[in-house]
């Protein structure tokens, strides 16, 4: 599989050691954090800002507007300035609109400001999972895409429970000037551990563009990214109004944020976990498929329930929303592993990732929206799990359409160790590109 590259080729002794893809995923990590920086302060920003509950849940998802129509349009940046680069810009960005946003005087603003910052959390996490592909010693590469697949949980679970405890001592503008000051910490970091951009053998718009143009004239990006929509857009429904649901069921305090967190974190453990059943043969999409219906249980059982009712139902309502959110990170974890691989011989792996970020994060964008018009025409939380059970169906039927592309099907496992990046995969080294031996050009 050719891979354009703006690295040093992965046989550079620098590019080769672990701090380099740790160094990308701490950044990951960090720019994820201003996407769950918002839900711990929503109440406090409603009663300053007078903002609605539909306006809520637009700021939830506003952030993700840049990703929806920006994602090919990163991946030509990527193909042409450079990953690392593009990294690096994404983080200043970030940090720069979070300043803007601690200085909000009402609603529009601070959307306007979770705008600008959606751009730089674009341009941070679509280069990333890439980046990671070529700095990731061979043996490595495994560990480390699954350990990408964990960075939207571990933000959550920092992000909600640092703001949590930090909302009980100072305002919610304060707390947006200390992530624009976290957000540039990996900064140097990354300088001193990845390689620096180097171009590719065909460097230029017109060689980018070609090699995008490839790319998403193929039909499994676009399905493996609305597939993926399917998920994160009922996940960041959930997550994102869980500290109001906790509240309006009667907690206060810090203790919405950090359960809210607790149940965020979670989901990296069902990342991690799919890399080891995707290393022993497990096809991912019977991983995904599978993950849909405990999702869709989980969720009936959380909201259907009127645990209020229930002695101690609180507790039980937030294991089954853990359990939820835990099964649900194999879907990343697996959709990361299938995408890096589905590129054309002669396409690009950026855009691929450039592609799946700009469907799922429609998904990412509306999710809250929806979940907030239901729970207001409806009178309340507990029809919410008509629109998780209805995502996860439309998954686990689009599925189909990916073909055999893994070697096994939706039911099985796959008959060929076709493991995607095996350790013991022997890789080839030109011109800034890379490409496995074992894989046939499709």
């Amino acid at each position: 599989m050719a891979l354009p590259s703006h690295t040093t080729p992965l046989g550079d002794a620098k590019a080769t050691t672990d701090g380099a893809w740790l160094a990308v995923l701490v950044a990951g990590i960090t720019a994820a954090m201003h996407i769950w920086k918002l839900p711990a302060a929503l109440a406090t920003i409603q009663a300053d800002l007078g903002t609605s509950l539909i306006q809520a849940g637009l700021l939830l998802g506003i952030i993700q507007v840049a990703s929806m129509v920006g994602g090919l349009a990163t991946a030509v940046g990527g193909e042409m300035a450079g990953l690392r680069r593009l990294l690096v810009s994404g983080l200043v960005l970030l940090s720069t609109a979070s300043a803007l946003g601690a200085a909000a005087p009402s609603t529009e603003w601070l959307m306007a400001a979770r705008t600008l910052e959606g751009v730089g959390f674009l341009l941070a996490v679509v280069v990333a999972p890439a980046l990671i592909r070529k700095v990731a010693p061979p043996q490595r590469l495994n560990v480390a895409l699954a350990s990408w697949a964990t960075f939207q949980g571990t933000a959550t679970l920092l992000g909600l429970s640092a703001g949590a405890v930090f909302l009980q001592a100072a305002g919610w503008r304060e707390w947006w000037l200390v992530m624009a000051v976290l957000t540039l910490l990996p900064v140097p970091l990354l300088l001193r551990r990845v390689p620096k951009d180097v171009p590719p053998a065909e460097a230029g718009l017109r060689s980018a563009l070609r090699r995008v143009g490839r790319t998403v004239a193929t039909r499994r990006p676009w399905i493996i990214g609305v597939v993926f929509a399917c998920y994160t857009a009922q996940w960041m429904a959930v997550l994102g109004f869980l500290p109001s649901i906790y509240r309006s069921a009667g907690l206060d305090g810090p203790w919405p944020g950090i359960l809210s967190a607790m149940v965020g974190g979670v989901n990296a453990v069902g990342a991690l976990s799919a890399g080891p059943l995707i290393q022993r043969g497990l096809s991912e999409r019977r991983t995904i498929f599978w993950t849909f219906p405990l999702m869709s249980a989980a969720s009936v059982a959380t909201f259907a329930v009127g645990w209020e009712n229930v002695p101690n139902g609180i507790l039980v309502q937030v294991v089954l929303i853990a359990l939820f959110s835990a099964v649900g990170g194999l879907i990343p974890a697996a959709v990361t592993s299938y995408s890096v691989r589905i590129a054309p011989a002669d396409g690009s792996v950026t855009a691929v990732l450039g592609l799946t970020q700009q469907i799922f994060n429609v998904g990412n964008f509306l999710g809250p929206m929806l979940f907030a018009l239901l729970a207001t025409t409806t009178g309340g939380w507990g029809t919410t799990w008509w629109l998780t059970c209805g995502l996860s169906t439309l998954g686990m039927a689009l599925l189909v359409f990916l073909g055999r592309a893994d070697g096994g099907s939706i039911g099985g496992v796959r008959r060929s160790q076709k493991v995607a990046f095996r350790p013991t995969g022997k890789l080839k080294f030109k011109a800034g590109h890379t490409s496995l031996e074992s894989r046939k050009r499709r």
